[in-house]
């Protein structure tokens, strides 16, 4: 995988990060929204970030993988 991927796949992730971070902190603080609607919105949020997580791992490892070849 390319540099330029690598960058791209990260910039994506904390993209996500961030969008899903400050959206739950939101929801979570508004009165007008009820527990189930909060409660899928954190679900939502907990799956994006983990699957975000695992495309830091994918592209870190295609970084070490890189390294070891050269």
């Amino acid at each position: 995988m390319s540099n330029r991927d690598r960058l791209w796949l990260r910039v994506t992730v904390a993209w996500t990060l961030f969008v899903w971070l400050v959206f739950t902190k939101n929801i979570v603080g508004d009165s007008k929204h009820s527990l189930g609607f909060k409660a899928v919105h954190v679900a939502l949020a907990v799956v994006s970030i983990a699957l975000a997580l695992v495309v830091w791992g994918i592209a870190s490892r295609s970084r070490t993988r890189d390294r070891a070849r050269d």
